[in-house]
């Protein structure tokens, strides 16, 4: 059996990307998330449904100590099993104009997105590097290219983000692991609900938002063989924008 780590996989990207990993690739996925239990069951039931095989695994990406608990004990109880692909995709929206910004906004986000992707990389990259064999995939945003008013916080994580991704490549590529990141632009989820789709789409070359299934098809195939000597890269995801 092998194995793979979604973070955030209880809903939106997270969701169809894990979906995707298992029937697509027949790997095992731990479907992690923070407080929607409900939500992370029926990733996981689908997923079996479907003929994969899923499991929910709760911790906060945030708290190191949790992330290295949860993590190691999982190990311990499947003692031959190697994560061998991550997807960071946990994330957080706290939009302000950064002279109304406080300090809670500034850091949530930024912990969300790049602290959790510390804790978790560093916990499961050991056996990966044994192994001489992973797939990382970061999802980041474009705003980590481009910015976004109000956004100074999530643009900040996003970008560090990317960063991170790149040099994280040149650190493992030596061991037939990949690094990457993925930037979405508008893509239907949660996330951005509250957006004015409307006028939006008439900025957007493609006239649309994009689906969360067109980013799990991108995550697939970075996943894949195929996708061997892609590494370091950002690939945006954002109907031409």
């Amino acid at each position: 059996m092998k194995y793979a780590l979604v973070t955030g996989g209880n809903t939106g990207i997270g969701r169809d990307a894990a979906i995707r990993i298992a029937t697509d690739h027949g790997y095992h996925v731990l479907i992690n998330y923070l407080k929607n239990t409900t939500a992370a069951e029926e990733v996981v039931n689908h997923i079996r449904t479907a003929g994969g095989s899923a499991e929910a695994i709760q911790f906060d990406v945030v708290n190191k100590d949790e992330v290295e608990l949860v993590l190691n004990k999982w190990c311990e109880s499947n003692n031959d099993a190697t994560i061998e692909v991550i997807v960071n995709n946990a994330g957080l929206v706290k939009d302000e104009l950064i002279m109304f910004m406080d300090e809670e906004k500034w850091d949530s986000v930024l912990d969300v997105k790049l602290k959790g992707f510390y804790n978790v990389t560093r916990t499961t990259i050991q056996k990966m590097l044994l192994n001489r064999y992973g797939r990382i995939i970061n999802i980041a945003s474009l705003l980590g290219i481009m910015g976004g008013k109000g956004q100074v916080n999530y643009s900040a994580a996003n970008g560090g983000l990317i960063s991170a991704t790149k040099a994280l490549a040149k650190e493992v590529g030596n061991r037939n692991i990949t690094v990457n990141a993925i930037a979405p632009g508008f893509i239907k989820t949660e996330m951005t609900a509250n957006l004015n789709e409307a006028d939006l789409k008439k900025i957007i070359p493609a006239g649309r938002f994009g689906t969360t299934e067109e980013v799990a098809d991108l995550v697939s195939f970075l996943v894949s063989k195929k996708a061997s000597y892609i590494s370091g890269e950002v690939i945006s995801i954002t109907g031409g924008l």
